[in-house]
């Protein structure tokens, strides 16, 4: 069936993420927001106000990236940091505004987007798809 599981699969899996994501930044250019950004700030207007290292967990971010996405998003006024009332060592990440804005153009955008890119493919395939993908990181977990 496969030549090579490290071939057919893994850098047919790498291959195709690199280029949607090369394909999604470039659509998001417009909306002045990377894929990365949007990750953290989609994240954070469905869970508003909460620590930076809940939300490095939440959207799967280590602790340095996810510091350096924020330093970008403050930029840009769609978030604010604040010090955390029980650490103050720590700081609670809100969503402002702008930010909300933003996610409620961006959010129906990438949703027809998607909707082309997933043209042919039928509800099935779909969730076979996120299924072999999710039994995946389960199967990196226990490793």
């Amino acid at each position: 069936m496969f030549e090579s599981y490290d071939q057919d699969i893994g850098m047919l899996t790498n291959k195709i993420s690199k280029k949607l994501t090369t394909y999604l930044n470039g659509k998001l250019e417009k909306f002045n927001i990377t894929t990365e950004q949007w990750t953290v700030l989609l994240k954070l207007s469905k869970q508003n106000k909460i620590s930076q290292k809940l939300l490095a967990e939440v959207s799967g971010k280590d602790q340095s990236t996810l510091a350096r996405i924020l330093d970008i998003l403050e930029r840009k006024a769609f978030i604010e940091r604040h010090p955390s009332k029980e650490d103050r060592r720590s700081f609670v990440i809100h969503i402002t505004d702008s930010g909300l804005n933003i996610v409620g153009e961006v959010s129906p955008f990438l949703e027809n987007l998607f909707s082309s890119l997933l043209k042919d493919i039928s509800p099935k395939e779909l969730e076979i798809y996120n299924a072999v993908l999710l039994k995946i990181d389960e199967n990196i977990n226990n490793l």
